[in-house]
């Protein structure tokens, strides 16, 4: 970037500009209701939900970790019909369900950007995408493996985006692979002041990417106070979970990290190819790992996340945004809201194209407005592509433009008498107009205005040169990463302590799959 330093200033003071009026951050005002729709019924979601128990107390599922092991069997947990299975008494899921926090703080490290669920206008924060491999360069559209520069991108773009509450960080090439997570999220949390998603790739790594976000946090109490990063803990469908996830809800649990307890279904293949099973099976999953977290890290908050993905039978492939998979993102959020009264997440946008395309905005619209309606909390998925699989930053401004209009969508219109105008609508004269009313005058301001969706007529297209949205957020995207400040957030000692730490864990972790020497 070679930019002047008063071009970077110009740039930083548009991209300022651009932002949204109402943000993601600030909480509708009172009064407004939030629309739903679900696929279930009260008695559907019951049974539904007996299903689960019984699955978990009369199957039960597996577990690898042995002190998660032993503290299920002091619990009364029962050995299952094969190695490493146990079964859930009743009683247990009961007390864990209840006990475990309705509530959280997603925080950030400015307290405009923290994130208290659930809302109190019922409304949803959105998250960036997470897991890509790839990354489709904003400035000539090119695919390329994702690397720490596209992170810093990422972060620079998503900073900027009000219906974005917190950042994913994705998996990254250029370095050591046994490490990605580190250098990724370590990178990732110092160029935002908002939250950050942790996912870790193995257990030796997660007390060092929980060492990170205390630095980034001012210190571990810091974090606790306020906990600038959530993790995520996953199943290994069908009903298994591994040492490294259990041994993220134990350190999630010292810390005081709110946990995304993620299943991630694929009908067809590790669940039944049945849109009913395959809830079954997410909150089965999500369910299993609320009770661990009970017992390992009690008082932890934790998100279910049921992440819903269909085979094609055809080809292989797994989808997010086919038909079968909305429906199961819509039932999964309103058996785990609903049934167990869990906080929910889920993707709320993506495709299955590789392209940011007609078919990539006409599936994420649909994956929006299904996702928004089930009442989900989060809506992940912002900037994904080819089934979450790559990320687009110019994909992630327009999904930001759809969030915006799908937050409005869902908020009920008031029908009081003042909202209609009523008295003004009975007195209306013949060839009458509403424009110069004071009630058009006083409401119109509370106007969606879009920020790179365009409204212009065909003249105004044609002299632009037929410019469209993507145009529009590509130039978005490009000013927000050119307007970044390329210091970050953190200061000086807190890069060299996460440096030191990355330094640290290329040399151990490494190695030490290397066989060279023990992790320590």
């Amino acid at each position: 970037m070679d930019d002047k330093p008063a071009d970077r200033t110009q740039k930083r003071a548009r991209v300022a500009r651009q932002s949204h009026s109402a943000n993601a951050f600030r909480q509708e005002e009172p009064g407004f209701g939030r629309a739903r729709f679900g696929f279930l019924t009260g008695a559907e979601v019951e049974f539904l939900k007996e299903r689960v128990i019984q699955l978990l107390s009369e199957y039960g599922v597996v577990i690898l970790h042995p002190g998660a092991r032993e503290a299920f069997l002091k619990a009364g947990a029962r050995e299952g019909r094969d190695a490493n299975r146990l079964r859930f008494p009743r009683e247990l899921i009961a007390e864990a369900m209840a006990a475990t926090p309705r509530k959280a703080r997603l925080g950030g490290r400015l307290p405009r950007f923290d994130i208290d669920l659930p809302r109190a206008d019922g409304g949803f924060v959105m998250r960036t995408g997470t897991g890509a491999h790839g990354y489709v360069d904003p400035r000539d559209t090119r695919y390329r493996n994702m690397d720490l520069d596209a992170v810093s991108e990422i972060a620079a773009v998503a900073n900027t985006l009000d219906e974005v509450g917190f950042i994913a960080h994705p998996f990254v090439h250029g370095v050591p692979e046994k490490t990605a997570d580190i250098h990724s999220f370590g990178r990732l949390i110092a160029r935002t002041q908002k939250h950050v998603w942790m996912q870790p790739y193995q257990w030796e790594n997660v007390e060092y990417l929980m060492k990170i976000a205390a630095i980034a946090a001012g210190g571990e109490d810091a974090l606790r106070a306020n906990p600038v990063t959530s993790a995520i803990t996953c199943s290994f469908t069908p009903l298994e979970f591994k040492y490294m996830d259990t041994h993220v809800i134990i350190e999630a649990g010292k810390y005081g990290v709110p946990l995304h307890a993620c299943s991630l279904p694929s009908s067809g293949g590790t669940a039944p190819l049945s849109v009913g099973s395959m809830a079954i099976m997410a909150a089965a999953e999500i369910v299993g790992m609320t009770v661990m977290a009970h017992l390992l890290a009690p008082g932890v908050p934790v998100i279910a996340t049921p992440l819903m993905f269909t085979l094609d039978m055809r080809t292989g492939s797994a989808l997010q945004a086919c038909v079968e998979s909305l429906q199961a993102k819509n039932m999964a959020v309103q058996l785990m809201r609903e049934g167990f009264g869990m906080l929910t997440h889920t993707y709320g946008s993506g495709s299955d194209t590789p392209d940011v395309d007609h078919q990539s905005m006409a599936e994420r619209a649909m994956v929006t407005q299904t996702v928004a309606l089930s009442g989900a909390d989060i809506l992940g998925g912002v900037g994904q592509l080819e089934c979450a699989t790559v990320f687009s930053p110019v994909q992630a401004v327009l999904d930001n433009e759809v969030g915006a209009m799908m937050r409005r969508f869902v908020r009920k219109p008031p029908l009081n008498t003042e909202a209609l105008n009523w008295d003004e609508m009975m007195q209306i004269r013949v060839g009458g107009h509403f424009l110069d009313s004071a009630h058009t005058i006083q409401t119109c301001r509370d106007q969606l205005s879009p920020k790179v969706f365009l409204r212009q007529g065909r003249d105004a297209y044609e002299k632009s040169g037929r410019r469209t949205a993507f145009d529009e957020a590509r130039d978005w995207t490009l000013n927000a990463i050119a307007a970044a400040p390329e210091e970050g957030f953190l200061s000086e000692d807190q890069m060299r302590e996460i440096a030191s730490l990355a330094a640290h864990a290329d040399e151990y972790i490494v190695a030490a799959y290397a066989g060279a020497v023990q992790v320590i």
